[in-house]
């Protein structure tokens, strides 16, 4: 059976004070069972490894190069993160898409770089407001998916953790309904299990989206959404930890 996985994106909100009092919080109440991760911004990632250093939770980036090192001002690269102690690392999210012109290729090629360091990737697809209505949602989930599918080998593949993030429901309000996302996850799943049965079986599919406690319980039942990927309720200890009981 695969364990489940709750992981908090948060996105680009942080002090260090919030840090420090967000995880104290979390590791004041009782832990579930299910495997927590949180992806703080940058400067905050060694502040957060210190805090949870004795804890079930893992510290993720919310990006990283596609360069291995040399004149990228700016750019951190999965070596660095993996140095500080990064267990995951979050790529292809859909604000990364747009505001940084991220593509399918270069989602890859960082996936590359994350998994040479040691880090497991965690690739984000999903799709418009637009290109649900139209009925393209297939058809750009296996877009951006197929091309890592395609050129990860299959040890690499074993590593990797998929998030489907319809891109209409995150940070709205709006959430896909739990047969809705279960449609997409189970296609996801099937494209991964033309190159590999097994490997679909293992692989771990996240939802994201506008997940909070009075919805994940009905999403996280359904049988191919192995965890959440959180936004907003991520920022609150209760709220992200009541999603981890859910996912139990």
């Amino acid at each position: 059976m695969r364990q489940k996985l709750v992981a908090g994106n948060w996105k680009m909100h942080a002090s260090q004070q919030m840090v420090t009092s967000l995880l104290e919080k979390m590791l004041s109440k009782q832990a579930p069972s299910a495997k927590l991760l949180v992806f703080p911004p940058y400067p905050y990632l060694s502040q957060a490894i210190q805090i949870l250093a004795e804890s079930n939770i893992g510290v993720g980036a919310q990006d990283c190069s596609q360069a291995e090192d040399g004149a990228y001002t700016g750019e951190v690269s999965a070596t660095m993160l993996a140095d500080l102690g990064v267990s995951h690392v979050l790529l292809g999210h859909s604000e990364r898409r747009q505001y940084h012109s991220e593509t399918d290729a270069s989602v890859v090629e960082k996936a590359k770089r994350a998994l040479a360091a040691g880090i497991i990737p965690v690739i984000c697809v999903g799709e418009t407001l637009a290109q649900r209505e139209a009925g393209e949602t297939n058809q750009v989930v296996s877009q951006q998916l197929t091309p890592l599918v395609k050129q990860l080998s299959l040890a690499q593949l074993q590593k990797v953790v998929v998030a489907y993030e319809p891109v209409w429901a995150i940070g709205t309000g709006l959430t896909a309904t739990p047969e809705q996302a279960q449609e997409v996850h189970a296609f996801l799943r099937s494209l991964v299990a033309k190159v590999d049965k097994a490997l679909a079986e293992k692989m771990l599919f996240l939802y994201g989206g506008s997940m909070k406690p009075d919805n994940a319980a009905s999403l996280l039942k359904m049988p191919d959404i192995d965890g959440g990927l959180i936004g907003g309720a991520s920022l609150d200890a209760d709220q992200f930890l009541a999603i981890g009981k859910a996912a139990e």
